[in-house]
C-alpha cells in the first residue's frame, strides 16, 4: 500500500473512532515475521525480565508470516486493531515514517537508565529517524551470507565456499558452477535455493541485488533506475541461466529446503542457524561471493518500532528502549547481528551462538562493516507493486532479460523521482 493510502486508511479509522476504545494497560501485542521457537523463546525471555520492574504487563508476540507482513500490518493498522510495536524492515522504514504511524520514541529511549543512544553509529539509525524524531530502533542489521552443505561438498570432492573465499576464488560464476555440479536430481538435490524459498516473490531484491551489485548494477540512485544498466542485466541474466539453462537452482513453484538436505546452497542470514540444529549433515557458511565489481555486501536491517495509533503507547515505547538497551541487543545478538558498536566490537559477540564459531562470527561481522543495506525508498510499496508484473516476467525460459529490465524501469522510474 501506498504513504498517501495507510494516511487516508488510518485518518478514516480514527475518524469513526475505531482507535478511541481503551484497551488494558498491562497488555503488549508485538508482531514479528518469525515462528522459530528459538527465536520465540529469547523474546519471551526478554519480556520476562521487563516483567520484572512491570509485574503486571504481558508482552503477545503474534506472528505474521514474511510475505503477508507488511499488507497485513497495514490493515491492522487501518481497521482499529493496531499492535502496540513490531518489527519494521528497511524497505517500508521511509514509508512508514512519512505516513505519520509510527510513534516518536526519543525522548523515552533519552531518559532510559543507561541506554547510551550514541551506541547505534549513524548509519545505522539512517533510516528510523527525522530530525530529532527516533521512530525505530535496529535490533538487527545483518549481512546476507551463503550457507553450504559440507556433506554434498565432500562427497563430490569440490573445494567449499568457505576455502573458496579464504584463497580469493569464490566468485558468483565459482557458486553457479558449483550449484550445477552439486545437482542430482535423482536424489532430489537442487544445486541452489533462493532467499527462504521466496526469491521470485516476496523476496525478489534479497535474492538478486547481492549479484546485481557485485556486478557494479544496483537498484535505484539519484532517483533514477539502474536495473536496467548493462552491469544489472549482466547479473540478472548469471541467475536467470542457474535456473533455467543449468536448471541447478529451485525454480518458480518447486519446492525446495537447504535446511533439509536437498539444496546444496542458499543466501540467507544468521538467524537461520537456528534452523539447522537437528539437521543430518555438515554444514557451514561463507561471505557473499564477489563479481566483476569485486565484493559487495549486502545488510537486510530491521527494526523494532512503536505505532501511534497503539492503545499503550507510553508503555511500548519503555518496553522498545528496554529491549534494545546493550544486555538485551547482547542477547539477541545471537540470531540478530546488532547496530550498537559496543556488542558488534565485543568478544561477547563472536561466542555468542554456540553453533557458530567466532571464525565465522567474524565474517558476519566483516559483512555489516562494510555492507551496503537493501534499497528502500518513500514509495516502496507502489515501487514494488509496479515491479511485480515484470520481476513475474523474468521468470520464463525465453525471457528476454534486457527488455524486461527495460520495461520494469519504465514502470517504476516516475515513482522514483
Amino acid at each position: 500500500m501506498s504513504t498517501q493510502l495507510i494516511k487516508r486508511l488510518i485518518i478514516a479509522s480514527a475518524l469513526t473512532g475505531s482507535f478511541a476504545s481503551a484497551a488494558c494497560a498491562e497488555d503488549l501485542r508485538f508482531t514479528v515475521w518469525t515462528g522459530s521457537e528459538a527465536h520465540l523463546a529469547m523474546l519471551n525471555g526478554i519480556a520476562e525480565g521487563f516483567a520484572e520492574t512491570h509485574p503486571d504487563v504481558t508482552v503477545q508476540f503474534d506472528t505474521i508470516p514474511f510475505g503477508d507482513y507488511v499488507q497485513k500490518l497495514t490493515l491492522q493498522l487501518a481497521g482499529g486493531n493496531p499492535p502496540d510495536l513490531g518489527w519494521l524492515l528497511e524497505s517500508s522504514a521511509p514509508a512508514f515514517v512519512n505516513a505519520g504511524v509510527l510513534e516518536d520514541v526519543s525522548d523515552t529511549l533519552a531518559a532510559a537508565d543507561d541506554y547510551n543512544y550514541a551506541d547505534f553509529s549513524e548509519p545505522a539509525m539512517g533510516l528510523w529517524t527525522k530530525g530529532d524524531a527516533v521512530y525505530g530502533v535496529p535490533f538487527s542489521t545483518s549481512p546476507f551470507l551463503i550457507y553450504f552443505n559440507a556433506s554434498l561438498y565432500e562427497a563430490a570432492g569440490l573445494e567449499t565456499p568457505a576455502e573458496r573465499a579464504a584463497d580469493g576464488t569464490w566468485t558468483w560464476e565459482q557458486l553457479k558452477a558449483d550449484a550445477a555440479a552439486l545437482k542430482d536430481a535423482d536424489a532430489g538435490i537442487w544445486g541452489y535455493e533462493t532467499v527462504d524459498g521466496q526469491g521470485y516473490g516476496a523476496r525478489v531484491m534479497h535474492n538478486l541485488m547481492p549479484i546485481v551489485r557485485s556486478y557494479g548494477g544496483d537498484a535505484w540512485t539519484d532517483g533514477s533506475c539502474m536495473l536496467d544498466s548493462p552491469e544489472s542485466v549482466a547479473a540478472v541474466k548469471l541467475f536467470h541461466d542457474m535456473v533455467y539453462a543449468d536448471k541447478s537452482t529451485v525454480p518458480p513453484g518447486e519446492q525446495g529446503d537447504f535446511f533439509s538436505g536437498n539444496a546444496a546452497l542458499t543466501m540467507t542470514q544468521i538467524s537461520r542457524v537456528s534452523k539447522l540444529a537437528d539437521v543430518d549433515f555438515d554444514w557451514g557458511f561463507a561471505p557473499l561471493p564477489s563479481g566483476p565489481a569485486g565484493d559487495a555486501s549486502t545488510v537486510g536491517q530491521a527494526a523494532v518500532v512503536a505505532f501511534a495509533q497503539g492503545k499503550n503507547k507510553e508503555l511500548a515505547a519503555e518496553f522498545l528502549a528496554y529491549m534494545t538497551n546493550a544486555d538485551n541487543v547482547a542477547r539477541m545478538a545471537e540470531f540478530f547481528p546488532p547496530a550498537r558498536k559496543s556488542v558488534l566490537e565485543s568478544e561477547a559477540f563472536l561466542s555468542s551462538n554456540p553453533a557458530v564459531t567466532p571464525e565465522q562470527m567474524e565474517i558476519v561481522a566483516a559483512g555489516i562493516e562494510s555492507g551496503s543495506v537493501l534499497p528502500s525508498h518513500e514509495r516502496y510499496p507502489q515501487i514494488e507493486a509496479a515491479s511485480r508484473p515484470d520481476f513475474d516476467a523474468l521468470w520464463a525460459a525465453d525471457a528476454d532479460v534486457p527488455a524486461v529490465l527495460a520495461k520494469l524501469c519504465d514502470d517504476i522510474d516516475p515513482l522514483l523521482k
